[in-house]
């Protein structure tokens, strides 16, 4: 069979790698794909600007996925989830991973996000949303802080601000619902909650729920991860898109995923049924672990980077099983499976992320000592220019690695990270060691 998959990102080339793994699937088409997934067994990448034969009539996804002989889809982003992309699949006849658009809401708003988590009585911060900015400024001089502001939309992980003084919660105001600013119209719309003190983990999980189907409908979430969000060692910095994970966590214990699915999970079950959403693909807890049990942050309505870097290597089982089961509803049925032992990933970023950086800078790969540590490289913004990898974003790769104890694996990772170089490369020193989560 083939396969496609929607995305250019270190989550895409993981996806696309597991895929790429089944004995099932002759080819991965990549759809844009990037300088990893050119490189990968099996994969083919395809940039739909300048593929022929494209009609404007049809979703060019679509029409890429029919031409290649594709029999089903796999999309990695949000934003073409939010768009309704899954939708057209299945309106094509190609069975497709990933919520269809009103499910997918779930992360395009956080204003919608919250009201599903209060109707279906999700364990999370209490919260106000605000259009009017004078008023939102109103509730955070009268809440002091600490204080949480997010960005109603999608925001590519830029729409959150942790506001450790009043000052600060009001400068993000400002910053957020500024149309030129940052994060564009996403901030038209605020969301103000309550600050949660504890520490972040990540549960990335299977969906499989449709409306004619509620008595099949189930969760099944992945080992617990953690992204390490800070950009320098110690949680220290700015904010970034994830500076590297690790999977799974030794001071998560089963009584508190228990709760978590008590408190979590199971609503979020509960709600997606009632709503009557067609949710085939995975979901994302934003998870913070505080002294009266976990709680939801947000949803992500797909897998989360760079937890998926860490999370999938441990995959023990067919990740297109798995898929197919999440589109047939049979995903009750599913023997999941996972490899005994710890990943590693820490991501190597461009000088300046998260400010300006510069691009175009040349990869080398040292593969005798990368594959010295069974290490696998995850591109996420590099692309192939006159032969060569070259550097096209902030977050350029993740080196993961796999070992029978965290200190086997966290060697194994950095041992290898040693093997990656470009001008002005940059990586933190301490993922998954002790103090290195930030704690809120």
């Amino acid at each position: 069979m083939k396969v496609i998959v929607v995305g250019n990102g270190g989550r895409e080339h993981t996806i696309a790698w597991k895929i790429a793994q089944s004995s099932k699937v002759d080819s991965v088409i990549c759809v844009p794909g990037n300088g990893g997934t050119a490189k990968e067994s099996k994969c083919k990448n395809i940039d739909p600007k300048s593929y022929e034969g494209l009609s404007a009539n049809e979703n060019a996804y679509v029409q890429i996925a029919k031409k290649e002989g594709c029999t089903l889809a796999v999309i990695g982003p949000e934003d073409p989830l939010a768009e309704g992309l899954a939708d057209e699949f299945w309106k094509a006849g190609i069975p497709c991973v990933g919520p269809k658009k009103a499910g997918a809401q779930l992360e395009a708003s956080k204003d919608l996000s919250k009201e599903f988590m209060a109707k279906y009585n999700v364990a999370c911060a209490a919260s106000k949303t605000f259009t009017d900015k004078t008023l939102a400024k109103e509730y955070v001089n009268q809440h002091g802080a600490p204080i949480v502001i997010k960005a109603d939309g999608l925001a590519a992980g830029k729409g959150v601000v942790v506001a450790h003084t009043t000052e600060e919660a009001l400068n993000a105001v400002d910053e957020l619902m500024d149309s030129n600013g940052r994060v564009g119209n996403a901030g038209a719309k605020l969301v103000i909650e309550d600050y949660l003190k504890g520490v972040e983990i990540s549960v990335l999980a299977a969906v499989s729920v449709t409306p004619d189907n509620p008595e099949k409908a189930i969760i099944v979430p992945f080992l617990p991860a953690r992204d390490h969000k800070r950009l320098m060692d110690g949680a220290k910095g700015p904010n970034t898109g994830g500076m590297g994970a690790i999977c799974p966590l030794s001071d998560v214990t089963a009584e508190t995923m228990a709760q978590f699915n008590k408190d979590c999970l199971e609503p979020t079950l509960k709600g997606l049924v009632a709503e009557k959403f067609d949710y085939r693909g995975f979901i994302f807890f934003g998870v913070m672990l505080t002294p009266t049990g976990p709680k939801l942050l947000e949803y992500n309505v797909r897998l989360g980077d760079p937890e998926t870097q860490a999370v999938l290597p441990l995959m023990d089982f067919d990740f297109v099983d798995m898929c197919q089961a999440i589109v047939d509803g049979t995903l009750s049925d599913f023997n999941f499976a996972w490899k005994n032992g710890y990943q590693v990933a820490p991501v190597v970023v461009s000088g300046g992320y998260p400010n300006a950086y510069p691009k175009g800078k040349e990869i080398t790969l040292d593969s005798a000592k990368i594959n010295s540590t069974g290490a696998k490289i995850f591109i996420a913004g590099a692309v192939e220019k006159d032969g060569k990898l070259v550097t096209s974003g902030g977050r350029v790769l993740a080196c993961s690695a796999f070992g029978s104890t965290f200190d086997a694996a966290w060697k194994n990772a950095y041992a290898a990270i040693e093997g990656v170089h470009f001008e002005g490369a940059f990586h933190r020193n301490d993922i998954g060691l002790p103090g290195a989560a930030e704690s809120l």
